[in-house]
């Protein structure tokens, strides 16, 4: 059970009464999360989410709360945060930060299909249409600056082979964006993996957990959802998933001339961000909790794959109905 801060009913119960959101009837820890105490809240009228803060960067909180308060503002399917009698959504709860939230329908979709590879890239293409009049600035945490600095962390953990890949691509990425001038900007949901989306069948019921949110290039959010939602088991990259998503995407939100260039190298580059985090989870910070870290070795094949093998070729824009 990934609850880190016990809550009692009583204690809940108090914390309710500062929203409009009806009696308290029951609190249920959530299992699985790995960084934040999450409970699913019913009461009377509704069924909520409360999250408790355990750890992280606790003063970038308002920037998440402006995020989803814009996003759900322009109907975009995520849990806007619930505000309290007086306006505020951010509280304090057994001496943490704490966020309420309505709670959205559906499961994660473990073998996404066509229809919801679509639906995905649709509203990822809403989401950027919208995300590049926000005027919040959280500047990407994990962008390639962040590669340069961090890949020598985990080096002497590596092969020499993985070493020389690893320090061969991070130089590659760095010649080719600086070849590139500065990207369509935006809000970025960050980590837009299937465990982040909850789908009803084929309807979208949200898309949550946007602690990873920040402003910078939209298309590294594209680049991480074809990483997961479009790739198989080897690491190679579904023709079919790859251009649902991709095709429902330009329809709301048509890449750019240099998004197009630089597409081979931004999915490689979301590849090893995630091959590299995992690293340093296992062999330089490890969890807080006693928590299992994700495998490294699944996105060192993805990322093997993309070096090796390329990326198929993008839709065409132009053609996109």
């Amino acid at each position: 059970m990934a609850v880190f801060t016990p809550l009692g009913d009583a204690q809940v119960a108090t914390f309710l009464e500062s929203f409009d959101v009806g009696r308290f009837v029951s609190l249920q820890g959530v299992a699985g999360g790995t960084e934040n105490s999450t409970f699913f809240v019913t009461t009377d009228r509704c069924e909520l989410v409360l999250t408790l803060f355990e750890q992280g960067e606790q003063e970038e909180l308002p920037f998440f709360v402006d995020l989803l308060d814009y996003l759900d503002e322009h109907r975009l399917p995520v849990p806007g945060p619930v505000h309290d009698r007086n306006g505020v959504a951010l509280q304090r709860l057994a001496d943490k930060p704490a966020l309420l939230f309505p709670r959205l329908p559906g499961r994660h979709p473990e073998a996404p299909n066509l229809e919801q590879c679509r639906v995905l890239g649709d509203t990822l293409g809403r989401l950027h249409t919208v995300s590049q009049n926000f005027t919040g600035n959280r500047p990407n945490p994990r962008d390639l600056s962040w590669l340069q600095a961090m890949h020598h962390k985990v080096l002497g953990f590596l092969s020499h082979a993985d070493q020389t890949l690893m320090k061969n691509a991070v130089d590659e990425f760095e010649g080719e964006f600086a070849a590139h001038g500065e990207l369509p900007q935006g809000a970025l949901h960050g980590d837009l993996f299937r465990d982040n989306t909850l789908f009803e069948g084929d309807r979208l019921g949200g898309l949550i957990d946007f602690y990873n949110g920040c402003t910078g290039d939209l298309l590294f959010d594209v680049a991480i959802a074809i990483n997961d939602w479009a790739t198989d088991e080897d690491g190679g990259i579904d023709p079919q998933r790859h251009d649902a998503l991709l095709d429902a995407y330009q329809t709301r939100r048509p890449l750019t001339a240099a998004e197009r260039s630089l597409w081979p190298t931004m999915l490689s580059m979301t590849a090893l961000r995630y091959w590299l985090s995992r690293l340093l989870v296992v062999y330089v910070n490890p969890p807080a909790h006693d928590l299992t870290p994700h495998d490294p070795t699944r996105f060192r094949t993805i990322f093997t794959a993309r070096q090796l093998n390329g990326t198929l070729p993008l839709p065409d824009a132009s053609a996109v109905h």
